[in-house]
């Protein structure tokens, strides 16, 4: 007989009931089956559902003009969040000088993320120096004080204050790349310079706290030059050849900020400023302005803010942008229930129920949330949507992804309208795509959400 739990109590596993359990498995022929189709090899392919490949085509019946090209691959790095901005930002481009392909330049971005979200981590470790260092939100800065991760508003502050450039002009290293050891090693002297500036600050001298942070700062843009190279100067005129569609050369003298005014300007149809963060979190109240405290990367830029909202608004939105022929930068969870090669966002995907027999949707999505099992990891665009005739609802959409052209239809991917409702976050959608009363939400205080809260997460 099974003791009864009480609460305090802690139960170690019973070596009879393993037995037990065991005798019980081997003696069920499906269990045995099971074993020998899934322990050989890879448990998603043995799993892929074909019913799924066959509902799931790469056809599209509402699609962006201009989706941009070539697929863009940010290798062994974690800037989807910068690709997938550039793949947006890159149309206007494309549409002014007549242009087949073309690619914004990841690297500068990333260069002066990197720099800038440097001199973000100490300004704050400076400003929590009076907390003791094993403090929660001290801890957190500490964890991880400079990502490879990011944020739409993110992105905003940098072209704000930095511009863009084609790619040719700054081309990806191969630590860009593969971005792992830079990281390392950027994380590790700041994680040095944090503790030598939290003592300077607990004695009380502001001289000596400066000079140091600046001292540091030097330090660090050394080593990020090192691995990446001389950015273009942000004041000087660059000078861009290129060919346009016909064939016919050109030439462009710029600089990064006033190039950028195709996406900055207020008569661009890809206005950066007007475009707004749409999340779907239900765990917190919907039609509600959050924000993530100390989440950003530039001191004194635009804080990384969201407008709560139910799934159909956000799903609306994105269908109006498709329509009206703009890409949507959105942040999804994009490990779950993907196929890598057949390009497949799907529940469907893998037939668990079958294979293991059980599930791995028990969860809701708040409660995913909760307990850490999702949050947004992967940032993508989506160029187009295939809705039905009749109702004119979605059924499936068109993502454009930054991992090279191998997997899916030459790159991108096809993501089921239940997916998209399950493990979808975050949509930036143009303001006058929404109504008023979502609109003026902007205009209300945020409600700050701490910085370990997974709506913190950086794509």
């Amino acid at each position: 007989m099974a003791s009864q739990f009480r609460p305090g109590t802690k139960s170690a596993l019973s070596l009879a009931d393993i037995d037990q359990r065991r005798l019980h498995y081997a003696g069920d022929n499906t269990n045995r089956m099971r074993h020998l189709a899934l322990a050989k090899g890879d448990v998603t392919e043995a799993l892929l559902s074909f019913d799924c490949i066959k509902k799931t085509p790469h056809i599209f019946n509402t699609t962006i003009p201009i989706e941009g090209a070539p697929i863009t691959a940010q290798k062994s790095s974690g800037r989807c969040w910068i690709f997938a901005a550039t793949n947006v930002l890159r149309l206007p481009i494309m549409k002014n000088y007549n242009l087949d392909r073309f690619e914004l330049s990841q690297q500068y971005l990333f260069y002066f993320d990197k720099l800038e979200k440097a001199n973000y981590f100490l300004e704050h470790i400076i400003d929590t120096a009076d907390r003791e260092i094993d403090d929660r939100l001290v801890q957190r800065l500490l964890l991880a004080p400079m990502s490879d991760g990011g944020q739409w508003d993110m992105l905003y502050n940098l072209v704000k204050k930095y511009g863009i450039v084609p790619q040719v002009l700054y081309p990806d290293t191969w630590n860009a790349e593969n971005s792992r050891h830079m990281r390392v090693i950027l994380q590790t002297k700041l994680r040095e310079y944090a503790v030598t500036l939290r003592a300077l600050t607990r004695s009380g001298d502001a001289e000596a706290v400066s000079l140091k942070k600046d001292e540091q700062m030097e330090h660090i843009q050394h080593i990020l030059t090192t691995l990446l190279g001389v950015p273009p100067e942000l004041d000087e005129e660059f000078v861009w050849e290129y060919t346009n569609k016909e064939k016919q050369v050109f030439e462009l003298r710029s600089t990064p900020i006033d190039f950028a005014k195709a996406v900055t300007e207020a008569d661009s149809e890809y206005d950066m400023n007007s475009m707004v963060s749409l999340v779907h979190d239900p765990r917190s109240k919907l039609y509600t302005l959050l924000t993530v405290e100390r989440l950003g990367n530039i001191i004194g830029g635009r804080n990384v803010t969201y407008i709560n909202v139910e799934m159909t608004v956000l799903r609306t939105a994105c269908v109006d942008m498709i329509k009206a022929g703009l890409p949507v930068f959105f942040g999804c969870d994009f490990g779950k229930f993907r196929h890598r090669n057949k390009g497949i966002l799907d529940l469907s995907v893998f037939d668990y129920q079958i294979g293991l027999g059980t599930t791995l949707l028990a969860q809701s999505k708040a409660d995913r949330l909760r307990s850490g099992e999702s949050k947004m990891t992967h940032a993508m665009i989506l160029t187009g949507v295939h809705l039905d005739l009749d109702t004119g609802k979605p059924i499936r959409w068109r993502v454009q992804n930054s991992h090279g052209p191998e997997s899916g239809d030459k790159g991108y991917l096809v993501m089921t309208d239940d997916w998209m409702s399950e493990f979808m976050y975050q949509a930036v959608v143009n303001k006058k795509f929404l109504c008023g009363n979502v609109r003026d939400i902007l205009l209300e205080e945020p409600v700050v959400l701490p910085l370990w809260d997974p709506m913190g997460a950086l794509a």
